[in-house]
């Protein structure tokens, strides 16, 4: 039997991960799953045909701790999905600027090097808005993303400056569609659009995310959510084995919010026929590469 194994944390206490839905069928077409942390040194990863990324969701604390390890993981004989190229590119919010220069339609996007709250307070009245959004250009799960109208930034300005002392910042106009609709998620396995979830924050919130208190719903797609979704994964190269395009409704249509290549939850608990069919794609593209 061949051997896979799921790149994860040390421990998951505190999130949810759907990803034990893809062992047997897994097991069903010869293949064992094992989950391993990315922070794990003693693992001989030439032990494996392949390591799928799948929850290493503390990576962003030490980016550059996880890329090594990756690098070390592509060094050996074991296949790294996704692609380390591909995580290099995504691993950085500034993938956004890329696919806006690829066409792509995007939440509008400016990044700083540092904290500043001069160029900060420009943004409102750039972007046309009351509220803006800052989060680290590296980050995961929400993590010190804050919401600001002008009066919160000059209140918070001295404790977000340390917080932002040495790092990348990304800033977007605050969209009222996710508070009002929801964020979209579509997934994509071997180039295939499998599911499609509605995510919604809780009453108060504006996160979306489960570990939030954020709630799921399967959807339908509208044919222009599926032609914004199809728009943003063909500008992906070279194609992954997965991938989860995040939307929200504009006023100039759907638009991309992030771009989830690394360790997306795929939310395999929403369509009981997505795990099999993640299956399916990994074993096409395994085919396609004779392993």
């Amino acid at each position: 039997m061949k051997s896979c194994a799921f790149l994860t944390m040390d421990s998951l206490e505190g999130f949810v991960c759907y990803d034990d839905l893809l062992i047997e069928p897994f097991r069903n077409i010869g293949w064992s799953v094992e989950s391993v942390s990315w922070q794990d040194a003693a693992v001989d990863w030439n032990a494996f045909e392949v390591v799928i990324i799948r929850s290493p969701w503390d990576y962003h604390h030490n980016p550059d701790a996880f890329l090594s390890v990756l690098k070390t993981i592509d060094a050996s004989s074991a296949l790294l999905e996704n692609a380390l190229e591909t995580v290099q590119w995504n691993l950085h919010k500034s993938y956004l600027l890329d696919l806006q220069n690829r066409g792509v339609p995007i939440v509008p996007t400016v990044l700083l090097k540092r904290f500043d709250k001069a160029a900060l307070q420009s943004l409102f009245g750039k972007f046309e808005t009351d509220k803006i959004v800052i989060k680290p250009a590296v980050s995961a799960t929400a993590k010190d993303t804050f919401r600001l109208t002008a009066s919160d930034l000059l209140d918070k300005s001295e404790s977000l400056e340390k917080l932002f002392l040495d790092r990348d910042i990304l800033i977007q106009p605050f969209v009222p569609a996710i508070v009002d609709e929801g964020e979209y998620s579509l997934f994509y396995f071997g180039g295939e659009l499998s599911h499609t979830v509605l995510k919604t924050p809780k009453d108060g919130s504006f996160f979306v995310q489960e570990e939030h208190g954020g709630m799921l719903k399967t959807v339908l797609p509208e044919p222009e959510l599926v032609s914004a979704g199809e728009k943003a994964y063909t500008a992906i190269s070279p194609a992954p084995l997965y991938a989860r395009v995040d939307l929200v409704r504009t006023d100039i249509g759907f638009a991309v919010m992030e771009l989830e290549l690394i360790e997306p939850s795929l939310y395999f608990n929403m369509d009981p026929n997505s795990p099999m069919r993640f299956v399916e794609a990994f074993e096409n593209r395994m085919k396609t590469l004779g392993i």
